[in-house]
């Protein structure tokens, strides 16, 4: 059985804990896999590489970092099919989708080779007499990231990039479910040139994660998955003195208006909803139909999405691949089989699928639930899964007080032909990504990616200009050089002031 095991001062360290946990291929339920759990003590091991490398990696020139940025973006480049190859292995998601999660992530390494512009500091002459003000962010020094799932290399690629040219090291723990794609990326960030000890590779499980929120030597912790655990690595990581963006879970709307393209809409919604599954944060698993449209909208939705491939990820004619684990299959089945009983009306029941010869596999069918109550389970959870939920409303503003309601405000969407409800709806909406007839508003890598309410926790939203930030530290500089035919103007116990 193939082991993974942690990546460590450019190298691969063995599991010193014995505690290995399992991997598998959701398609066929194998355990194909063993990954090595780290106990407190590999933590602090890996933490103590990275402080030790960010010496001399966080006094390195501009010049040094963005060179091996560009070698790293190029091997990346070169790599995608393998990377994407062991992301459907271990996530099941489809080979087009796990390569398009690739392309995202490179777009957060081409901003870190620019980081030479990003970083440039401020300089104010002569604020005083002969006195000068110069503003520089400098390093904050070992970073660590904790990461979901379902992007296995697009999300650590979210936060390293950005964190290493800023002059950090980083300590990454990846999901002990899909662990092979970080190994990856790291061995090729060594093989760029990244000094040893700058980017290292811990696995585990609740015991790693605890002992980076409370370790002395992490300075920040980023992470994204679910709203409780966000709230649980804020809360901890604050407490302990470190810097925290925590991105949490999501219950993502799309509001389709009466003048909207039905056919645009209904291809959006099925495209948004069940694309990777629905294991996405900036899924859609919430629809609101405004006015008279929703039967036909509904119907347009079912007729899509029963055209739908399911099936391995590696199967060029599957759409849409299995579900992470047979446990969270099972879950998500149950807001299916619960969903009449809350008044809901079960249009598509994908609960019960398989694929012929790979009978073992996690697999659900597409479901789609019309007539939804806000008061339900399949409304209020963050499913995770290839569920969308269908609301009705009235008017436009019953749909945006409805989705305003909702604790969560991770992205949300509007379809429609008037540009003056467009307007509106992005100024109104309580979300911190909007599309406009744009159903997953994932910003570009220059932009960033962050939600309100329960779906962040913390004052940085990840990657762009924000990410920055976040991976540095603001020092104001105030100097003066007196004239050399100066008199010292004696002592003055007055507050200084500028003349």
């Amino acid at each position: 059985m193939k082991t993974v095991n942690h990546w460590i001062g450019g190298k691969t360290v063995e599991g010193a804990s014995g505690n290995y946990g399992p991997v598998t291929d959701p398609a066929t339920g194998e355990v194909t896999t063993q990954v090595a759990l780290a106990s407190a003590a590999e933590v602090d091991a890996a933490v103590q590489v990275a402080k030790e490398a960010f010496l001399s990696w966080g006094q390195s020139s501009l010049a040094a970092r963005t060179k091996v940025l560009f070698a790293y973006r190029a091997l990346l480049d070169a790599n995608r099919d393998a990377i994407a190859e062991l992301i459907t292995a271990e996530h099941g998601k489809v080979h087009s989708d796990a390569l398009g999660e690739v392309a995202r992530g490179l777009e957060i390494v081409e901003l870190a080779c620019g980081i030479t512009t990003q970083l440039k500091g401020e300089l104010s002459t002569s604020v005083s007499n002969r006195v000068d003000v110069a503003a520089i962010r400098q390093p904050l020094g070992v970073v660590a990231g904790i990461t979901p799932f379902n992007f296995p290399a697009m999300v650590p690629m979210w936060m390293f990039p950005l964190a290493v040219a800023c002059g950090n090291t980083f300590v990454l723990k990846p999901s002990e479910k899909d662990p092979s794609a970080a190994n990856k990326l790291a061995e090729l960030a060594t093989e760029a040139g990244l000094p040893a000890g700058v980017l290292n590779v811990v696995h585990g499980d609740k015991v790693a994660v605890d002992a980076l929120l409370s370790h002395p030597d992490v300075a920040a912790v980023s992470f994204v998955g679910s709203t409780p655990i966000a709230r649980h690595i804020h809360t901890t990581a604050s407490a302990n003195g470190k810097r925290v963006q925590a991105l949490g879970g999501a219950k993502n709307h799309m509001l389709v208006l009466p003048d909207a393209d039905l056919d645009a809409a209904a291809d959006a919604a099925v495209s948004a909803a069940y694309g990777s599954a629905g294991e996405r944060c900036m899924a859609i698993s919430a629809v609101v139909a405004v006015g008279a449209i929703g039967d036909v909208l509904v119907e347009k939705i079912r007729e899509r999405a029963e055209k739908i491939k399911i099936g391995p990820g590696n199967d060029p004619a599957s759409e849409m691949g299995p579900l992470i684990t047979a446990a969270h299959r099972d879950k998500v089945a149950s807001y299916v089989k619960g969903a009449a009983d809350q008044g809901a009306e079960v249009v598509l029941d994908g609960t019960g699928y398989t694929v012929e010869g790979h009978e073992n596999g996690h697999w659900i069918g597409l479901s789609l639930l019309d007539h939804v109550k806000t008061d339900s389970d399949a409304y209020r959870d963050e499913i995770f899964g290839p569920v969308l939920c269908v609301l009705r409303a009235e008017t436009y503003e019953e749909g945006v007080a409805l989705i305003n309601a909702s604790p969560f405000g991770n992205g949300t969407a509007i379809f429609t032909r008037d540009g003056g409800a467009a307007r509106r709806f992005q100024l109104e909406i309580q979300a911190g990504m909007v599309g406009v007839n744009v159903p997953i508003p994932v910003p570009v890598g220059y932009h960033s990616f962050g939600g309100w309410k329960d779906s962040l926790f913390g004052d940085h939203h990840i990657y762009g200009n924000d990410g920055i930030h976040f991976y540095t530290r603001g020092k104001v500089v105030t100097t003066r050089w007196p004239d050399p035919s100066e008199d010292h103007a004696g002592v003055d116990l007055g507050f200084p002031r500028n003349h």
